[in-house]
């Protein structure tokens, strides 16, 4: 078991490095990068980037200097000292090679640097939206598995009764209807759009959160997250209740069974003792792809319609503004975070199963 975790473990490396030197020289050599933004803006032409950049101002940007060809499309009109200077603001007078070695060098330390758009380090930025995004993904994940794994059970249980065929019209029909509808459908209902004012649409908190008593605070905590955590869970259900049923179902059907009924043991026992932990097993290995999904992805939409700041908005703004150092700092961390739940999931399933030994495969 030890050797296998210390292999895996070494495997991280080569991983993440393959994904960021992917993702660097695409996204590199992606037109519209931070420079052409900022060249864009000050020749006056409309663009998508954020109004504020980091140290300089436009009027300290544009002095001195003549005119000469630049690279960047759209900078003819401008002193050719103040694109030098644009580019030395964001680092881009240094060739790609050296930035992606001092960008390895610099992650190898967990040193992200600072946002070209926001005056702050990009670790500080990602902390500020961490409480959005774990509450969204972890409660979400958490109601998603007590609530499916006990219905796939009872459905397997029950296969081809009423209660089979309505819960599973219901999960598909939940599945089928995008998680925005649901939370657009949430706020018109409950959240003041025509029906009734239940919940609040902004942030995690109330503005009178820290005059609260701690039971009021958890309540409060509760009462903002209820519709977008509802929202988020609704679309999850379908997967991993027919996931849970069918393997069940097929567990149920195998010979150690049909003994064990034949034993006298009681079905409660058989069911637990025996079909659960070799049914679990194929839920237990999607648990990284769904917890990772939940937690950084699935939650953007969701976040704009809540007013929610969290992880998802942030990768949304700042691929957008090309703020490259909080796009590959959020990349860094969701796939080492990825890598290592993986990591988890096997040792997860040797304890589930024993049998199982992931060592002598390696």
């Amino acid at each position: 078991m030890t050797a296998y975790i210390i292999r895996r473990l070494l495997l991280i490396i080569p991983t993440i490095l393959g994904i960021m030197t992917i993702n660097f020289f695409v996204i590199q050599a992606a037109p519209g990068g931070p420079v052409e933004q900022l060249i864009a803006k000050l020749e006056g032409q409309q663009v998508s980037a954020t109004e504020r950049f980091a140290g300089s101002t436009t009027a300290e940007l544009m002095s001195g200097g003549r005119q000469q060809e630049s690279s960047y499309r759209g900078a003819q009109g401008l002193d050719p000292e103040l694109v030098a200077r644009i580019e030395k603001m964001y680092g881009f007078d240094k060739p790609i090679h050296r930035r992606y070695l001092i960008m390895l060098a610099d992650y190898a330390t967990f040193d992200f640097g600072s946002s070209f758009y926001q005056d702050r380090s990009v670790i500080s930025i990602i902390l500020s939206k961490l409480p959005v995004s774990i509450s969204l993904g972890v409660w979400s994940t958490l109601m998603i598995y007590l609530i499916s794994i006990p219905m796939g059970i009872r459905k397997a249980v029950r296969h081809g009764s009423r209660f089979d065929i309505w819960t599973s019209t219901a999960v598909i029909v939940g599945n089928a209807v995008p998680v925005f509808l649901f939370a657009i459908l949430l706020v018109v209902l409950f959240a003041g759009g025509s029906y009734f004012d239940w919940f609040p649409l902004r942030g995690l908190t109330s503005e009178n959160w820290d005059q609260l008593s701690w039971p009021m605070k958890i309540m409060d905590y509760f009462w903002h997250l209820a519709l977008p955590v509802t929202a988020i869970s609704i679309g999850g259900f379908a997967t991993l209740t027919m996931l849970t049923k069918n393997s069940f179902l097929d567990e149920i059907g195998k010979q150690y069974v049909v003994t064990a009924r034949a034993k006298g043991i009681n079905e409660r026992r058989v069911l637990y003792g025996h079909v659960f932990r070799n049914a679990m097993l194929i839920v237990i290995a999607g648990f990284p792809a769904a917890f990772i999904s939940m937690f950084f992805t699935g939650s953007l939409l969701i976040e704009v319609i809540f007013s929610l700041d969290g992880l998802g908005y942030l990768g949304y703004t700042s691929t957008i503004n090309r703020d490259y150092p909080v796009m590959f700092a959020t990349l860094y961390i969701f796939t080492l975070v990825g890598l290592l739940l993986k990591i988890i999931s096997d040792i997860t399933y040797m304890l589930v199963d024993p049998r199982i030994d992931f060592e002598t495969r390696m």
